[in-house]
């Protein structure tokens, strides 16, 4: 399989990779197209905006990020470029985000204990 992974891979303990997934994450758009991705084997550009009110060129550029932040992989196939989810590196982000809120919470409740 000629897969290729994005230049920077999803590393799920790095703070850098963790704010650069919550930032791919943090428009409604891309939030859709992994939703129509999830739901296929893989998809073209020209297929997901097919689905989407939105120009080829909108979308590519939003598939740009989301590979770049290591959240999709792509394989070039002919003239095209198939865009799958990467569930492994879905599944680091919802990991460490949980572990970041549990943290987060964790330090507010021993805090609160504190106080009282």
């Amino acid at each position: 399989m000629n897969e290729r992974q994005p230049k920077i891979a999803f590393e799920c303990c790095s703070p850098e990779a963790l704010a650069r997934g919550l930032a791919a994450l943090s428009h409604p758009v891309r939030i859709e197209i992994l939703r129509q991705l999830s739901g296929a084997e893989a998809c073209c550009c020209k297929d997901v905006a097919g689905r989407l009110p939105l120009a080829q060129s909108t979308v590519s550029q939003h598939l740009k990020v989301l590979l770049e932040a290591g959240l999709l992989r792509v394989r070039p196939q002919a003239q095209r470029s198939n865009y799958t989810v990467d569930r492994e590196a879905l599944r680091a982000l919802s990991a460490a985000i949980s572990n970041l809120l549990s943290e987060c919470t964790a330090a507010a409740d021993a805090s609160q204990i504190e106080k009282n």
